[in-house]
């Protein structure tokens, strides 16, 4: 399980730690957006759901089709999918979900795929192994999660 690294904990417990912090996030904080051009911390969440859902199908289509290209173009989800007039207690629920489900796949992922390769489409051609989608995933949460607590 190289992807608890960055957590420290188990991925249950962490999700039960940030569902706690995330519902002690006043309406208010969840909708302020520091300029029109930046994310709220509803958006924040979204993005994350958003970043979940597009690794869960990196890592399902990277068990059997080596480098297929899956780009997440992350601002155009925000703004498509309107988080922001989203209520908080679905997108926090969606987010539990969501991880859930990330977590569950990285479980059953066998050993020998994951070195297999993915082409997320950032800098032209960049290809990453599952594992290493993996590992950056939960560093990923955690970075964004702080933004919003």
């Amino acid at each position: 399980m190289a992807y608890l690294n960055d957590i420290r904990t188990s991925i249950e417990e962490f999700l039960e730690t940030a569902i706690g912090k995330l519902k002690s996030v006043s309406i208010g904080d969840w909708e302020t957006k520091a300029s029109p051009d930046k994310w709220s911390k509803k958006e924040i969440l979204g993005h994350l759901i958003d970043s979940g859902q597009n690794n869960i199908r990196r890592l399902i289509v990277g068990q059997y089709s080596q480098n297929e290209k899956i780009r997440y173009e992350q601002n155009e989800w925000v703004k498509y999918n309107e988080y922001q007039h989203v209520p908080i207690d679905e997108l926090i629920n969606q987010w539990y979900y969501t991880n859930k489900q990330y977590e569950r796949i990285c479980n059953t992922i066998p050993a020998s795929s994951l070195d297999n390769t993915c082409d997320t489409g950032k800098n032209n051609a960049e290809l990453v192994t599952l594992r290493f989608l993996i590992d950056d995933y939960w560093g990923h949460q955690v970075h964004h999660l702080n933004q919003i607590y």
